[in-house]
């Protein structure tokens, strides 16, 4: 499966986060030690959204790996934006091409999936029906992910993403069980109109990939006085991230089953998930 991160808060260079780390996505795509397979390495991609308001995020996306992708390097030590996704690919099974790769975008909307619908090539032809006709130009590549993505944009994501999701995993679970799929849906997933994040984690089996999310600065602040990069960003300042970046005490927290965050202005939110009918 993947690896992924998102952030949001002060404005930093991509590099702050995609490389300097002990453990970055970067590392992790090399070997990773919470995911499925150690090496991720079938593409990876960068969303991030700019300070101005340019009517959506900018999206970089390859099918090479991560670890030795001179652009990236190159656009990391450039690019500096205040909410970002960044993903590393390994196949469910479906082809290694640019179109695969997360994150998604529509409109001012980004998604990215760690996880798998569970036999996708039987229940494909069923849910790719529910999605708005107006909607299907829009599907660029083959994976469950982007289809996860576009159903959750039939079912209300611009107005209630949390209800959107929802209804989405409803929709799998129930396509799933109608071919004899026991466990038909796996998710981590990540969702952003560029001010607020969205952050879900559940499996039908009840027994998720690993997520988490960053404590509060002004905690990490009053723990680690020292670390000049905490001096540096605001309160508000959040990750959520696939596996921890590093083993700084008190910095990570495990996102639990059936869960999903919100991340915006003011206090953050967990609350539970559970599918609904779409």
């Amino acid at each position: 499966m993947c690896r992924w991160l998102a952030y949001s808060g002060t404005p930093l260079l991509l590099d702050t986060i995609l490389y300097r780390p002990a453990h970055s996505l970067i590392d992790q795509s090399l070997h990773s030690k919470l995911g499925v397979e150690t090496t991720n390495g079938d593409g990876f991609g960068v969303g991030w959204y700019t300070e101005e308001d340019t009517g959506g995020p900018a999206i970089l996306r390859e099918i090479g790996p991560a670890w030795s992708n001179r652009n990236l390097r190159e656009i990391a030590d450039h690019v500096r934006s205040p909410l970002f996704f960044a993903h590393i690919r390994a196949t469910t099974g479906t082809a290694v091409q640019q179109t695969n790769c997360h994150p998604f975008r529509y409109g001012r909307w980004m998604f990215m999936h760690n996880g798998a619908i569970a036999d996708f090539h039987l229940v494909r032809r069923d849910l790719v029906l529910l999605i708005d006709p107006a909607l299907f130009p829009y599907i660029e590549g083959t994976t469950d992910s982007e289809v996860m993505f576009f159903l959750a944009l039939t079912f209300g994501l611009e107005e209630d993403p949390p209800g959107a999701v929802a209804r989405m995993a409803g929709a799998v679970e129930g396509a799933g069980r109608g071919h004899g799929v026991e466990f038909p849906l796996q998710m981590t997933l990540a969702i952003s109109d560029g001010e607020r994040l969205w952050a879900f984690r559940y499996s039908s089996g009840r027994a998720s990939r690993s997520l988490f999310y960053s404590t509060r600065v002004d905690t990490l602040r009053r723990l680690h006085p020292d670390m000049s990069f905490l001096q540096e960003v605001s309160d508000e300042t959040r990750l959520i991230v696939s596996e921890p970046l590093g083993d700084l005490p008190g910095a990570w927290n495990a996102v639990p089953e059936s869960t999903y965050g919100v991340v915006h202005a003011g206090a953050d939110e967990l609350h539970a998930f559970a599918p609904t009918a779409a």
